[in-house]
């Protein structure tokens, strides 16, 4: 597999972009019914969240569809994918405060049952080629698809540590992770000095220093998809990963710890 470059921004499929994120947004829905008073008042691991709340702030992010649809449609995309990644800490503060907010306006469960039944409604009538008013700005339908995939496997993932509940990823939308999550990484430090590989899904390479071009690379980092997701998102450490055998690192330059998480 070929190494992404950072300056050739990566195509993703719309329609099968479309189907994973609905996929991974009925996962969710059906563990979410499932689950107990005593599991959505547990914490959820991020900060202060309770589960109720991370449900609550996926609602949200589901429901932003219906809000981006606004008429009329925003003249032009004026935020690319990675910059969408590489502002998330940014909004971090206004997520809370909306997760907070909808926990305690409507019950959980149901909002985001709803919020999923009219997401699906919505993308089954929107044209590929629709920009969305997304809260970060305009975006591509495209691109604000795999922002949704971020959000739902992301989030997934924290839900399943957080009750217990087995969530599965879909695959699609797990490969759509990982390479916008890769590419975050390339577009933060970039150069050629450093390989990242997460098979078999995306192959970057990064920071700045000499490039590699023939055999292989000095410097190599190897992992699996959801370590690899749950480092770029800040859900686990360097030491952690390589301490459980998750993660393999290779070469003077390969401890790309400070570049972690990308996702901030």
């Amino acid at each position: 597999m070929p190494a992404a470059s950072a300056r050739r921004p990566r195509s993703y499929d719309p329609v099968k972009t479309r189907a994973a994120v609905l996929a991974q947004a009925a996962h969710v829905a059906e563990a979410v019914r499932a689950l107990r008073p005593d599991q959505l008042g547990a914490p959820s691991g991020l900060g202060d969240w309770s589960v109720a709340e991370l449900v609550a702030h996926l609602a949200t992010g589901v429901d932003g569809l219906r809000a981006g649809l606004v008429d009329p449609a925003p003249a032009a995309a004026e935020v690319a994918l990675l910059d969408w990644a590489a502002g998330t800490g940014s909004r971090a503060e206004a997520n809370a405060r909306a997760a907070r907010a909808a926990a305690e306006g409507q019950d959980p469960v149901e909002r985001y049952t709803q919020a999923t039944a009219e997401f699906a409604r919505l993308l089954a009538d929107v044209p590929l080629d629709r920009v969305i008013a997304a809260r970060a700005g305009a975006m591509t339908f495209t691109d604000f698809l795999v922002t949704r995939a971020v959000e739902l496997v992301v989030h997934s993932d924290d839900l399943r540590r957080a009750t217990g509940v087995d969530i599965p990823l879909d695959r699609q939308a797990l490969a759509a992770v990982v390479r916008v999550l890769a590419d975050a990484l390339a577009a933060k430090a970039p150069g050629g000095s450093v390989e990242v590989r997460v098979p078999p899904y995306a192959v970057v390479q990064c920071v700045a220093g000499p490039r590699h071009t023939r055999g292989t690379p000095p410097n190599v980092v190897e992992t699996d998809p959801l370590t690899w997701v749950r480092l770029a998102a800040g859900r686990t450490g360097w030491a952690e990963a390589v301490d459980g055998g998750h993660l393999t690192a290779g070469g003077e330059r390969a401890d790309i710890s400070a570049l972690l998480p990308v996702l901030s």
